[in-house]
């Protein structure tokens, strides 16, 4: 399957969306914080990003869904930066430490390198971009430059689920797989876990738009993704993340054919470790209540993690190559 971007690049129509997306960065409203800063003019609003994009690390990723690593890994971005505060954040060392973060700032042409390089050298499934929501312009821009010199694979939007509905359809068309989380049922624990007092309504209008133009997976006969959805919930200890209720949205609202990846990994790191609430992993009863009810809702497309993943799947952005020490 070709990825959707190629005739998007040829028919003139993404070189259009990459100007209007430019723009938008003078009164800044790329995310739900809709900011208004000028970040073309060096002004920096929540996600402390400028106009160009910020690269914490690169990687071939064999950790990720089946479907999206395969045998030969998945080509991971990780975009610095977030515009979430969440106070577990795994990649608390590179989504919340601005001003470290500052020094891998690198312009559209070399993001453009980075994406044939990677592509081309390390023979991966796909391009996973991580945290991407604050740079979708950037991203644009530098598609621009890698199509015409031969990217071809699948593109994966892999994001926290906080994206404005405006940027989102600027992607239609770009994205081949959208990966988002979903994190919260309850706008009360968005806003006092991730500073997102509109989390909800934000996500569940994302999912739909992301549902609207992909719809449900598509693999090939190898078990690889090529175009699609697929939501991820993180199990919350004391039933923070509202995992019932997330679920059954899915299920009646979207799809139970809609494809879920329930992780269990969840480890207190950064300021969890502060919450008597959050300063555990789940428990087994935790992890079979939301099990049963996968099972309960009929939703029999995607994984749900065993609880051993909780160590398996902590990145260190610190330990020079790789993030994750399975994969050196």
């Amino acid at each position: 399957m070709i990825p959707v971007y190629i005739s998007l690049y040829e028919s003139g129509e993404m070189a259009k969306r990459a100007e209007r997306l430019k723009k938008r960065l003078a009164d800044c409203d790329i995310c739900p914080r809709k900011c208004g800063v000028n970040r073309l003019g060096g002004e920096m609003g929540y996600c402390n990003s400028g106009a160009l994009p910020i690269v914490s690390s690169y990687c071939d990723h064999h950790g990720e869904e089946p479907v999206l690593s395969g045998k030969k890994g998945s080509v991971t971005i990780f975009f610095a930066n977030c515009n979430l505060r969440c106070v577990y954040c795994q990649n608390h060392q590179i989504s919340q430490n601005w001003t470290v973060q500052k020094a891998n700032e690198i312009t559209c042409h070399q993001l453009a390198e980075h994406m044939l390089h990677l592509q081309n050298e390390l023979g991966c499934h796909n391009i996973n971009m991580v945290s991407p929501s604050h740079f979708v312009p950037q991203i644009i821009e530098a598609l621009l430059e890698a199509v015409p010199q031969g990217l071809n694979i699948p593109l994966v939007y892999n994001t926290n689920g906080y994206d404005s509905l405006e940027t989102l359809k600027e992607l239609d068309g770009v994205v081949d797989i959208y990966l988002p989380d979903f994190k919260y049922s309850d706008n009360k624990h968005a806003k006092g876990l991730s500073d997102a007092a509109n989390y909800v309504e934000a996500a569940r209008a994302a999912i739909r738009e992301m549902y609207r133009q992909v719809g449900n997976l598509v693999i090939d006969d190898n078990g690889i993704a090529q175009r699609g959805l697929i939501v991820r919930h993180l199990i919350l200890p004391e039933r923070l993340s509202g995992s019932r209720e997330v679920l059954k949205w899915l299920a009646e609202e979207l799809s139970r054919e809609v494809t879920i990846s329930v992780m269990s990994q969840y480890n207190p790191m950064y300021h969890a470790l502060e919450m008597p609430q959050l300063a555990r992993s789940i428990s087994q009863a935790e992890f079979d209540e939301v099990f049963n009810l996968v099972v309960e809702l009929g939703m029999e497309n995607g994984w749900v993690q065993q609880l051993e993943a909780a160590d398996y799947y902590v990145p260190d952005f610190e330990r020079k190559g790789h993030p994750f020490i399975f994969e050196i």
